[in-house]
Formats: structure tokens, sequence, C-alpha cells
């Protein structure tokens, strides 16, 4: 039984994976609504080269490329997608992304799948020094998957958690992150998507068999 389960985490990491790095921001141009599924119109990042089926992570949720302009492409997503994303409830213009792993691609943050598990909210942010620490509401039941000095993917970003409380995280966030990502653009109230570690929620299935 155990072996078995390692093939599944093994054969997990040949879908398409991400790092947690954010390779640009872009901006959202248009969003439509049609047949239960949400159509976005991303700017495409200067220098990036899309075809149809392309994976995507975009502010953490993994979006197939549907359709490639010459200066933007349409993702589309889907009833499930919605549930678990805030795309369709708030107007957030500017997006992280990040295309998925090569084979050879080298690792800088953690392994991240793109599948949202929960939208969080930012419940404070304090300045010390350079830096910033957010704190990070999310609901009580998935605090078993956060650990201090874990990984944590938040808005697709690969994070280090500082402090765990019952119902909240905090991060502390450098310059350079706050100046690269769409974290440092967000304020207290807004959401954030949030994957757990991948690993952990493995570990706690193997764990109940």
């Amino acid at each position: 039984m155990i072996f078995q389960q390692y093939r599944i985490i093994i054969n997990s990491f040949k879908k398409d994976m991400f790092s947690g790095i954010v390779e640009a921001m872009s901006r959202i141009e248009k969003k439509e609504k049609k047949n239960g599924s949400l159509f976005l119109t991303i700017k495409k990042p200067k220098g990036w080269r899309l075809s149809p089926g392309n994976s995507i992570c975009s502010d953490g949720a993994c979006l197939t490329v549907k359709k490639v302009g010459q200066s933007n492409y349409v993702t589309e997503l889907m009833p499930e997608t919605l549930d678990k994303t805030y795309f369709d409830l708030v107007d957030y213009k500017c997006i992280n992304l990040e295309r998925s792993l090569k084979l050879n691609s080298v690792l800088d943050g953690h392994l991240v799948t793109g599948h949202v598990d929960v939208v969080g909210k930012i419940a404070k942010i304090e300045q010390q020094g350079n830096s910033k620490v957010y704190k990070i509401s999310f609901p009580k039941k998935f605090t078993k998957y956060v650990v201090e000095k874990g990984s944590i993917a938040v808005d697709g970003i690969s994070l280090t958690v500082v402090k765990v409380g019952a119902n909240y995280f905090t991060i502390s966030l450098v310059d350079f992150t706050l100046q690269n990502t769409t974290i440092g653009q967000k304020q207290v109230g807004d959401f954030v998507h949030l994957e757990f570690d991948i690993l952990a929620k493995y570990l706690e299935k193997l764990t109940r068999q």
C-alpha cells in the first residue's frame, strides 16, 4: 500500500508543475462570462511564445491557453475553477504568471501544482525595515497543512511561513518580491489564492492508511 501511494506522488509530478517563482506580471484585459465559464484575455508578456494548450500558473491557478493573439491570449475557467478562486469575485487587473517547468528547470521555489485549495484574505500588513509582514487568514480546517518555516504558495508565489495560528499564518516579504509580484499592490482585506504544500497533503493521506 505504501508503494502504491509513493507511485501516486511520483505520477503527480509528471503533470504540469510550477516552482512558485513568478516570471512576469501582466494585465487582465478582458473578462467574459459564457455558458458558466469565465474567459480571461491576458496581455502576453514581452518575449513569451505561447501556443494553445500551454499551461500558465495565473495568480496560483493553472490555466490552459485556449487562443493566442498577437499581443494577448485567452484562457477558460470552468465552474470548478471559479468555485476555488476569486477571479469571478473581484476585479484585480494585475496577475502573476509562470510557465510550466521543464525537466531541466531549476527549482528555486517549491513544487506547485497550480490547484488552488482555498481563497485567503490579507488580515494585516506590518512594515519591518525594508520588508513587510503579511498576516493571511484562512479556514481553520486547513491549518494542519501549514507549518512554521514550511512552504506555501500565495497567489502563485512560493513563500516561507513565519508563524502559524489557529486560522492564520504570517509571511515576510522582501522588497524584490513586493516590487515584482502583485502581492505588493494588495491591501488589507484583499483576497489571495492559497495552495498548501502537496507533500503535506500526501503525507496526511499516507498516515490515514
